[in-house]
């Protein structure tokens, strides 16, 4: 019985990941219409670019843009479906790290620990909604556990290809590719691997990085994204706001908040931690190069606390795979404890039913049958996408008064995926992600903000762009009360909406 449930889970877990994501469809998250429209920029001969004509890095993935540009060559070219292309790969993508974890649970000695991993990694909302929601999330995982996975197997060449990707992905891949390396040096010196670095992993690390960065700087003339810079310009956040936001987060790892309340939080803040630190006690007895991979979701943790950007929701997943891996195999820890101690055999088979199917269960709270916005499909409550639909709205609004000046109507947002990827016009981000320009104009005074970001008035003014489309707040305190806006622009609709408390969104005009 129990060999044909271990030869099934690996189909299982992948038929329920692909299920998990293939029927909720595509439920498309603003910075992955970025992404989409950098791919369809690609093939549509304008080069790797936002708007055609400005060489700004403004997408933090160049390594999924190009993939989609990849498929999207051979399903339509620049009318290719990018938000269904994207959620095939991202399902395909997180099937594999399902797999991953089951194989490192076997391959380590916590085969229970690998499986429940998988399962929750399968339905867990901050895996789906990501991949359904059109991100490089899934991908950008894969590659890590990936290359952790080839480290902890000796797997060199692997593991070097695997890093170097995943830098592609993300820059943010040097948080795991740093400890990565620093192991493979010490191994190196102490001779615990038989040979130093060869041509083959050094040219496996190398080559994809070179392949980028090299044009890149030509190119852009740098090879970071200007999307991170101008986050950490134009965003007021408290000291504290994500190390909060990460505390939180990491208490409640399988959302127990859901279940159980603030008092899952509480209960969280202890015993994830002890689970965490116990399973990687465990697992790296068994195989010392899995630290790395175990101590990331720390070095995660510090680096973004510290750092304290605006936490978007996709921030926080990355780290999870290993999170809930030294968790599950913490528990299977005291588990295996348990049954050394001779104890009866209904204790620890709870306790492994518990390990199995808890977690899943716990997660399981977030998905809704039927969402009350978006494609009436079962899909997890947190791929909210109400924002999206706004900016399509008022995409479409918009579409017949630009089709009159194409190519030289400029259109002013904050928020400018999803109306970027559908009015294709030339867009003047007044985040600066993609808008250079826009960065010298933050950050704006403290009293212009009702929440986080509050666009600058000077930079409107300055630039004159021909239509303008923000929430209400962005500009509550500041913008709208320039008598100087009031005199150059008219309000010609409204989109009626309450997102971030917002009245509206409002569409402008140049007088």
């Amino acid at each position: 019985m129990l060999s044909r449930a271990r030869a099934a889970a690996p189909y299982l877990l992948v038929l329920i990941a692909l299920t998990a994501r293939l029927l909720p469809g595509a439920r498309t998250i603003d910075d992955a219409y970025i992404t989409f429209r950098y791919s369809r920029n690609l093939l549509a001969g304008e080069g790797l670019v936002y708007n055609p004509g400005e060489r700004v890095l403004g997408t933090t993935t160049p390594l999924y843009a190009g993939l989609l540009a990849g498929f999207g060559l051979f399903t339509g070219g620049t009318e290719a479906p990018f938000p269904g292309i994207a959620v095939g790969i991202n399902a395909v993508a997180d099937a594999a790290t399902c797999l991953l974890l089951l194989y490192l649970g076997r391959k380590f000695g916590v085969p229970l620990a690998g499986a429940a991993a998988g399962l929750v990694w399968a339905v867990l909302p901050f895996s789906v909604t990501f991949a359904i929601g059109g991100l490089e999330t899934s991908v950008f995982v894969l590659l890590l556990t990936g290359a952790a996975a080839a480290h902890a197997d000796g797997r060199r060449a692997w593991t070097a290809g695997l890093a170097a990707l995943s830098v592609l992905a993300r820059p943010d891949a040097g948080l795991l590719v740093a400890p990565l390396f620093a192991d493979r040096l010490f191994l190196a010196i102490r001779r615990t691997d038989r040979e130093p670095p060869r041509w083959r992993e050094m040219a496996a690390f190398a080559l994809p990085l070179l392949a980028w960065f090299g044009p890149a700087t030509l190119y852009y003339g740098s090879p970071i994204p200007h999307s991170i810079s101008a986050k950490a310009a134009a965003y007021d956040l408290p000291a504290a706001a994500a190390f909060i936001r990460l505390v939180q987060h990491y208490a409640t790892p399988f959302m127990d908040n859901l279940t159980f309340g603030s008092a899952g939080i509480m209960a969280g803040l202890v015993l994830y931690p002890f689970l965490a630190l116990l399973g990687s006690r465990r697992l790296i007895k068994n195989n010392p190069r899995l630290w790395p991979w175990l101590a990331f979701p720390w070095l995660w943790f510090a680096t973004y606390a510290v750092a304290n950007p605006l936490i978007f929701r996709w921030y926080l997943t990355p780290p999870l795979p290993a999170y809930i891996f030294s968790i599950t195999a913490g528990a299977a820890s005291i588990r295996h404890d348990l049954r050394s101690a001779g104890k009866s055999g209904f204790v620890p088979a709870l306790v492994g039913v518990l390990l199995l199917a808890g977690p899943p269960l716990l997660v399981l709270q977030d998905w809704v049958r039927a969402p009350d916005h978006g494609p009436d499909r079962p899909a997890p409550q947190m791929a909210y996408i109400e924002l999206e639909l706004k900016y399509i709205e008022a995409a479409e609004l918009l579409n017949p008064l630009l089709a009159a000046t194409p190519g030289s109507t400029v259109l002013a947002a904050a928020d400018i995926g999803a109306l970027g990827y559908y009015s294709r016009v030339p867009i003047l981000d007044t985040l600066g992600l993609i808008s250079p320009a826009a960065t010298g104009y933050y950050p704006t005074r403290p009293e212009y903000h009702v929440n986080a970001y509050a666009v600058a008035p000077d930079l409107i003014l300055d630039m004159l762009p021909d239509y303008i489309v923000l929430l209400e707040v962005y500009g509550r305190e500041g913008l709208f009360k320039d008598p100087a806006f009031e005199d150059s622009y008219a309000l010609i609709h409204t989109v009626e909406t309450d997102i971030y408390d917002s009245e509206g969104m409002l569409i402008f005009r140049i007088r």
